[in-house]
Parts: C-alpha cells; sequence; structure tokens
C-alpha cells in the first residue's frame, strides 16, 4: 500500500474549507510518507468541484458521480470503501466534520484497516504514521501508532493549513461506480440559514479575542465596548465558552472557528493547543498577557505583558 487518499466534502455547491485543509495535509505528508496523492470527489456533478482541488502537489483526482449533489455519507462510504479495496492507499485523511467523522469510522470498520478521529496532526516518522490527539480539554497531547494494519482513515480537525499557490497537474479519473442509493438513511431537504444576529468568525477581517486573564465575568462589558469602537468582532478561548460567560458560536480553536482575519487581537488568552491551531494563521497576532510564558507569544508578531483589563481601558482612552 502506497500514498494518501483524501475524500473531499461539499457544501453549497462547495468544497468544505475542512477538506482543502486536510488535502493541504496530505501535500505536506507526501515525502514523508511516500507516494501519490490523490483526491476523491463524490456528488452529482463531480467535475465541478475539480478546479478547486486540483492543486500542486495533488496527483490524482477521483470523479465519483452520485445522485444527490449534496454531500450524502452513506453513498460517500461506500465510494470511499471501493476507492480503498482497488487503489490501495496508505493513509485516508477527512476534514473533520459530523458526515466525515461517521463516512470514516463506517469505512476502517467495514475494511479492517485503522481509525482515529478529532485529530489535531499527523506525522510520518520514519515513514510510520502517527496521530495526535487532545485529551483532558487541550491540556494533554497524546500521540497514537498503528501497527499491523494494512492503512490508516483519519478524521483531521482543520487547522488554517492553506493549499499550494497555483493550478495543479493532477490526472483525472471519472469513476463510473454503481452506488447504491438504498443504503441512504437520511435525505438533504434544504440549507436552513443562521438565526439573525449571528456571528461568523470565520469572515471577520478583525478579531479581539479574551481568555481567562480577563479575570471576572463582569469585565467582558470592558472588551465588548472595545471592539464595538475598534471595529472588531469579539472572539472568545474555549474556557470562557464552558464557563458559561461566552456563547460558543463565539470561540476560537480547533473546536470552534478556525480563523484568518488581517489583525487578531488577544486579551489574556493563554495559547493552547486547540486555541492556537485555530488562529495562528492571521495575518497579525497581537497578545496580551501578564504571563511572559503563554504559549499565544510563540505566534504572535507583537505582545505586551501587561494586564488585559488596563491595556483595553488605555485603548478606549486613545479611540
Amino acid at each position: 500500500m502506497t500514498g494518501i487518499l483524501v475524500l473531499a466534502e461539499q457544501i453549497r455547491g462547495q468544497v468544505r474549507d475542512a477538506s482543502l485543509d486536510a488535502l493541504a495535509a496530505a501535500i505536506d505528508l507526501k515525502d514523508a510518507l511516500g507516494g501519490p496523492v490523490a483526491v476523491a470527489v463524490v456528488a452529482a456533478e463531480p467535475d465541478a468541484y475539480a478546479p478547486a482541488l486540483n492543486a500542486p502537489g495533488v496527483d490524482e483526482m477521483f470523479l465519483v458521480p452520485a445522485g444527490s449533489e449534496a454531500f450524502d455519507p452513506a453513498m460517500a462510504a461506500e465510494a470511499l470503501e471501493a476507492l480503498v479495496r482497488d487503489r490501495a492507499p496508505r493513509l485516508v485523511l477527512l476534514g473533520q466534520s459530523v458526515n466525515a467523522s461517521g463516512v470514516g469510522a463506517a469505512v476502517a470498520a467495514r475494511a479492517g484497516l485503522g481509525f482515529a478521529g478529532n485529530v489535531v496532526s499527523v506525522s510520518a516518522p520514519g515513514g510510520e504514521i502517527r496521530a495526535t490527539r487532545e485529551i483532558l480539554g487541550g491540556k494533554v497531547e497524546v500521540e497514537l501508532d498503528f501497527p499491523d494494519v494494512p492503512a490508516v482513515v483519519i478524521v483531521l480537525r482543520p487547522a488554517g493549513r492553506a493549499l499550494p499557490d497555483g493550478a495543479g497537474t493532477a490526472a483525472v479519473t471519472r469513476v463510473e461506480q454503481p452506488l447504491d442509493s438504498g443504503r441512504s438513511h437520511s435525505r438533504h431537504i434544504e440549507y436552513e440559514e443562521a438565526v439573525a444576529g449571528g456571528v461568523d468568525l470565520s469572515k471577520a477581517p478583525f478579531i479581539l479575542t479574551v481568555g481567562r486573564g480577563i479575570g471576572d465575568k463582569d469585565n467582558l462589558a470592558l472588551f465588548e465596548q472595545l471592539a464595538g469602537k475598534a471595529g472588531a468582532a469579539l472572539g472568545s478561548s474555549r474556557p470562557l465558552v464552558d464557563a458559561g460567560w461566552m456563547p460558543r458560536e463565539r470561540q476560537v480553536g480547533q473546536s470552534g472557528a478556525t480563523v484568518k482575519p488581517a489583525v487578531y487581537l488577544a486579551f489574556g488568552v493563554s495559547g493552547a493547543n486547540e486555541h492556537l491551531a485555530g488562529m495562528k494563521e492571521s495575518g497579525t497576532i497581537i497578545a496580551v498577557n501578564t504571563d511572559p510564558r503563554a504559549r499565544i507569544f510563540d505566534v504572535a508578531h507583537f505582545g505586551a505583558v501587561a494586564d488585559a483589563c488596563d491595556v483595553a481601558e488605555e485603548l478606549l482612552k486613545a479611540l
């Protein structure tokens, strides 16, 4: 077995960002693991997604026609299982989503492959596949090896990985595989828009994020005021969401929103791996924390070792 196969998931006529992120990870792993990088898309008109997937470093694209334009997990699993059987990749990657988690686990179970979900990163030291996951709320990392299995299926969290620039030269293979629509136990009806007033941090050009270092819940009003005056979207680290101080839609990180704003301003954010993976690709990162050893400073372009509330108050005066 050799190479890497990525299953791309589509939504609203576009390839999911998580799938593009997984494809970028596959390209990064190509030299260490050996073999080609291939990507498969299962859709009514799979050709429409080929341009977005044909990046430098991708060797082959498998276009699998299916009855539904919306992503159908059952048919995707059937198509992926057949490709794994026929093409024998050593590693199968899926970008994390509700659908991908189910598809990856089902294919691994039916084909007798190794499996890991909710994975932070994948490496191949010495040519051996290794997956990294987080436990205890992101405080501890564990590494998983996969001995005595023919191949491994991994569902990978998005982490702001970007595909190489330019157009690729992947060979295109159209797989005319009859898919059993009777396996599907669900049917896509429509997309429902988020409730008005919700926030989409992934599209915000300027994000001001608060963490445990702001002290008390009552201090949130200060940062809400600062974000409003500065024209920034207000984000949160996971501990504040878990504590009920901030709504889940405001969470930045791998279990929240993966963001790449032009400016990311972090107040009192320590910088757990889970959080860094969701924002480290931001254009300019500015961090304020009283701990000079806080991990947020490892990715920050500018920083201040100072009290978050003191700095926020001074910025409000300046504005």
